[in-house]
C-alpha cells in the first residue's frame, strides 16, 4: 500500500515507519522537525528511514495547509496514519498555544486531506490522558472521558470528536488509538525513562513525583507499533453499525477507538529499580509532590485490540528497560566518537 504517516521523525512515527517499510509498503513521511526537543535526534531517525527507496520525506508543519496538500497529492495514499502532535503533558501548561496549533489545527488539516483524497482508512493517535480523572480501572474504551486534566489531553479528546464527526459526515473509516506510556529505544529526551537513565549514568538526582506513589501501564514501542499495523486492516464498516454485535463501533459512523497498552501497570519505584538493576547503579532520588495534570495511575484494558487483531502487547518492563539502556549507551558512545 501507499501509506502517508505524519510525525515520521518522532519516536513512535519512526518505529512505525520502519515496520511499514519492512512489510514492503511505500511510505510518505511528513514532519515539521519542531524544536520541542533535540532536532538532531529527529534528523538521525529520518536518516535511517531514507536508506529505504520506499520512504519519501516531506519536511513542513501540519499547520501549513498548502505544504500538507502538496505532500498528500504526491503520495496518493491508500491509508493515512496521523501521529504528529505537540507532545508532553507538562509542557502544555507552559506553552498551550503549541497544542492548539498542532493538535487541533494540524489534525483538522490532516482530516481534510483524508476527505479530499478518499483514503480507505484514517488512523490517528490519541492518548490515555483523555481518561483524566476517571477512577474505575482498567480503562475501557467505552467509558466517558469528559474530565481531562491538561490541555494536551483536552486537545486529544477534541481530535477524537472531530474525527468522529468527519467519519459520520463523509463516511470515512476511522480508527483512533489511545496510547499508554510508550517507551523504548530512540525515545524522547523529555520522557521519564530517558531522563532517569541519563541522570543516573551522570550521577545526578532524579525527580520522583508524588513520592513514588504512582503506577503507569508502560508499553514497549515495538508492541505498540505492531498493534497499529494490525489495526490497519481492521477497517470499521461503512454505514450505521449494529452496535449490539460490536459495541466498539459508533452507532452512526465507521469509527472506533482502541486502547493499545500492556495492561499490567507497575509502580514508579519498581520501574526505577529496573533501571538501577540494568545500569548497576543506585539512583539519587529527589522525592517531590504530584505535578499539576498528573494522575496517580494508568491501566489499559486491551481486550478490544486482541479481539480485533489477535495481538496483545507482551514485552515486560524488565526486557524493555534493558533494550532502552543498551540503545542509550550505544547512542551516547557513537556521539562521543564524533
Amino acid at each position: 500500500m501507499n501509506v502517508f504517516v505524519t510525525g515520521t521523525a518522532g519516536f513512535i512515527g519512526f518505529h512505525l515507519t520502519q515496520r511499514l517499510l519492512e512489510l514492503g509498503h511505500q511510505v510518505d513521511g511528513y514532519d515539521g522537525m519542531t524544536p520541542y526537543y533535540d532536532v538532531h535526534l529527529k534528523e538521525q531517525r529520518h536518516d535511517i528511514l531514507i536508506r529505504s527507496n520506499r520512504f519519501r520525506p516531506h519536511i513542513a508543519m501540519l499547520e501549513d495547509y498548502a505544504a500538507l496538500a502538496a505532500a498528500v497529492e504526491a503520495a496518493k495514499p491508500d491509508v493515512i496514519i496521523h501521529l504528529a502532535a505537540q507532545a508532553g503533558v507538562r509542557y502544555s501548561i507552559e506553552n498551550p498555544r503549541a497544542y492548539v496549533d498542532a493538535n487541533l489545527v494540524g489534525t483538522f488539516n490532516v482530516m481534510e486531506m483524508t476527505r479530499l483524497h478518499k483514503a480507505k482508512h484514517f488512523l490517528f493517535a490519541s492518548t490515555s490522558s483523555v481518561y483524566g480523572a476517571n477512577k474505575v480501572m482498567p480503562f475501557v474504551e467505552q467509558e466517558r472521558t469528559d474530565h481531562p486534566l491538561t490541555l494536551y489531553a483536552a486537545t486529544k479528546k477534541a481530535s477524537e470528536l472531530m474525527a468522529h464527526s468527519y467519519a459520520h459526515l463523509w463516511n470515512i473509516p476511522t480508527t483512533g488509538f489511545r496510547f499508554f506510556t510508550v517507551y523504548g529505544p530512540w525515545g524522547r529526551p523529555d520522557m521519564a525513562l530517558y531522563k532517569f537513565v541519563d541522570a543516573i549514568e551522570k550521577d545526578r538526582p532524579i525527580d520522583v513525583y508524588n513520592h513514588g506513589r504512582m503506577e503507569r501501564d508502560f508499553t514497549y514501542v515495538t508492541d505498540l507499533v505492531e498493534g497499529i499495523v494490525k489495526l490497519i486492516d481492521c477497517v470499521p464498516p461503512a454505514g450505521h453499525a449494529d452496535v449490539t454485535d460490536d459495541p466498539s463501533l459508533s452507532p452512526v459512523a465507521p469509527f472506533r477507538i482502541v486502547n493499545i497498552g500492556l495492561g499490567a501497570p507497575i509502580n514508579l519505584l519498581e520501574f526505577i529499580e529496573e533501571i538501577e538493576r540494568k545500569l548497576g547503579k543506585t539512583a539519587i532520588r529527589n522525592y517531590m509532590d504530584m505535578q499539576p495534570g498528573d494522575v496517580p495511575s494508568t491501566f489499559a484494558n486491551a481486550d478490544l485490540l486482541e479481539r480485533l487483531t489477535g495481538f496483545r502487547c507482551r514485552t515486560t518492563v524488565r526486557d524493555g528497560v534493558s533494550a532502552f539502556v543498551d540503545w542509550y549507551r550505544d547512542y551516547k558512545a557513537v556521539g562521543n566518537r564524533r
